[in-house]
């Protein structure tokens, strides 16, 4: 196949690039910096892109059997108000941006795999989520359903959409797990704000291979969680950690510890969680690769 990426130069981008090319598929990479990102990967073939100031060029999508959108600003910051313009901005109009070139194009890609975020659930407490369960509030659950509405514009043009709702990805080199190594390696590691929030979480292989899978499967589309099978509450993810690491778990991080860092609104969406089953990506004949935490954690670290 030949597979466009947005968000190419990002951690789960990054790994997911790499694994196309290792099964020989040619790979289109949209970013801002192409000479920044070609001195990273020069594999990619790589276009540039302003998000939400314009359509991707049409010259990128030459060939391309599949688009997959990775796009956004990132989440895990202070949430002002400029802040929350990008976060919004970046993906909302970033992915209506990217759907009105694949639907101006003579010949379209076969499919479209977009991201989105199981902050869609909102804060959910104790109770199973799955993809038949409604959105939840907040700015979180806002941005992602506005995300997907986005994506959902490809269908017009007669794109198969797949939209991933993504969990906490499990990578030492990015994103939930490798923000949490500092201090755990130090020995005051622990559960944040009590602990009783579930984290539901998937290790990077198991994303980039929901991705794969729903690219390559004609019979996957609609929504998609990428989450593995076993959740757990933080105060069992903080001791799973520890325990992966060698070291001690057990110094809590309150609450106002998180309102320091992240501000109130974000350190609201940290204390709270989403218990989330991949019910249709196990349905539909998904197998994950790493289902256990303490399996995942052991591999990755």
């Amino acid at each position: 196949m030949k597979v466009l990426v947005t968000g190419a130069s990002g951690f789960i981008g990054a790994a997911l690039c790499d694994a196309l090319l290792v099964r020989g598929d040619a790979v289109v990479g949209l970013t801002r910096d192409p000479k920044r990102a070609r001195s990273t990967n020069p594999r990619v073939d790589w276009h540039a892109w302003e998000p939400t100031l314009e359509r991707p060029p049409e010259t990128a999508f030459e060939g391309v059997d599949g688009v997959v959108n990775l796009l956004g600003e990132k989440i895990d910051q202070r949430w002002t108000d400029e802040a929350k313009r990008r976060i919004m901005e970046s993906r909302r109009t970033g992915t209506h941006n990217l759907v009105g070139t694949i639907a101006g194009l003579e010949r379209k890609p076969r499919v479209l795999v977009s991201q989105s975020a199981i902050g869609y659930y909102g804060d959910r407490g104790e109770s199973l989520v799955d993809e038949s369960s409604n959105s939840g509030e907040g700015f979180d659950a806002e941005v992602t359903r506005q995300w997907e509405q986005a994506a959902h514009e490809v269908e017009g043009a007669g794109v198969r959409l797949v939209v991933v709702r993504t969990g906490h990805v499990l990578d030492p080199r990015g994103g939930f797990l490798a923000a949490q190594l500092t201090p755990f390696k130090l020995g005051v590691g622990g559960p944040l704000a009590g602990g009783a929030q579930y984290v539901s979480w998937i290790h990077v292989e198991d994303e980039v291979g929901i991705l794969l899978w729903a690219l390559d499967n004609d019979s996957v589309s609609g929504t998609v969680n990428a989450t593995a099978p076993n959740p757990v509450t933080n105060k069992v993810f903080a001791k799973a950690l520890g325990k992966a690491l060698g070291r001690p778990a057990v110094l809590p991080i309150p609450g106002f510890t998180l309102d320091l860092m992240f501000g109130k609104e974000f350190g609201q969406v940290l204390r709270g969680g989403q218990r989330v089953m991949p019910r249709r990506a196990l349905d539909l004949g998904y197998e994950f690769r790493h289902p256990d935490l303490d399996e995942a954690l052991g591999d990755l670290l």
